[in-house]
């Protein structure tokens, strides 16, 4: 009987977070799909239980893989924090802020982050990335990124300090019917392709989802996105519309434009995430400085 390793609990996390063998072995672990999926036969075996249900859609968990999911999770997180804290450890003296970007915040938030810590840029490193939102929160929460400008995701134990509030915004195609009106209504919406977040974009989602049933409109996600460069290509491509935050509006190409919407628009939270167990002096003087600016 093959033993649970660790191997296991990443394999399966990759699957239950793809949604599908092939995606989750091809894309994240870059290993067979039949290899993978032997993989996650070894693991339910030794589980004693079925972890996954799965259909001609894909797979999805069950409710044993679910409660799985969590633990499987956590023992991944607390491993790797421990990796980072030994290799802190082993090199004390290195100063370094590893910072990350909900893609396409770069634009408004880096420029900020480099001028707080512009007098010690010679002697600290800093590397950026960007990514989705739920991706940055786990770099957080595993120790191997300091600080990110992205959006709150309540199932992360981070700190959050709120930057910015952006109003969501109408993209639309340049000859949109649409762009005679000044703003656009929620009602204007119906009947037109819609393009919305995604799961992977879940805080956009639930502002959007929210919006429409305060409105009272029953809309029809027909495209779900991940990023604003997703959102404005589909814009493109389909002639639907859009509502995303209004950073999108210094992404626009010449062929998409944008509305405001009437009234009093939902707004979503940019904010500061970090980890309330990240020591890091470098991390500390970064918070306290790029506080001072804003106030």
């Amino acid at each position: 009987m093959a033993s649970l390793e660790l191997r296991h609990l990443r394999y399966f996390v990759a699957v239950a977070e793809a949604g599908s063998l092939t995606e989750a072995a091809e894309r994240r672990l870059h290993t067979s799909q039949p290899s993978l999926s032997r993989q996650i036969r070894d693991l339910e075996h030794q589980v004693g239980v079925d972890l996954l249900s799965r259909s001609a859609r894909g797979v999805e968990l069950t409710e044993a893989g679910r409660v799985f999911l969590d633990h499987a999770r956590a023992v991944l997180m607390q491993l790797d924090a421990g990796v980072q804290a030994a290799r802190s450890a082993a090199h004390p003296v290195r100063r370094t802020l590893a910072m990350g970007f909900l893609t396409g915040l770069e634009m408004t938030w880096l420029p900020q982050a480099m001028r707080a810590l512009q007098d010690q840029l010679p002697d600290i490193q800093v590397a950026v990335s960007s990514d989705y939102s739920p991706r940055l929160a786990d770099a957080l929460t595993r120790g191997r990124m300091d600080v990110a400008f992205m959006r709150p995701e309540p199932d992360y134990p981070l700190e959050y300090v709120v930057v910015d509030r952006e109003p969501l915004v109408v993209l639309m195609p340049r000859d949109h019917r649409l762009t005679a009106r000044e703003t656009i209504s929620p009602e204007n919406l119906v009947g037109e392709v819609f393009i919305g977040g995604a799961n992977k974009a879940g805080v956009l989602r639930m502002v959007t989802e929210e919006y429409l049933r305060r409105c009272g409109i029953a809309i029809t996600m027909d495209h779900g996105v991940d990023n604003i460069a997703m959102a404005i290509s589909l814009v493109a491509s389909t002639r639907g519309l859009a509502l995303m935050p209004a950073y999108a509006l210094d992404l626009l190409p010449h062929a998409v434009v944008s509305r405001p919407l009437e009234g009093q628009p939902p707004t979503i939270d940019v904010v500061m995430g970090y980890s309330r167990t990240n020591t890091s002096p470098v991390l500390k003087l970064f918070l306290s400085r790029l506080r001072s600016n804003r106030r």
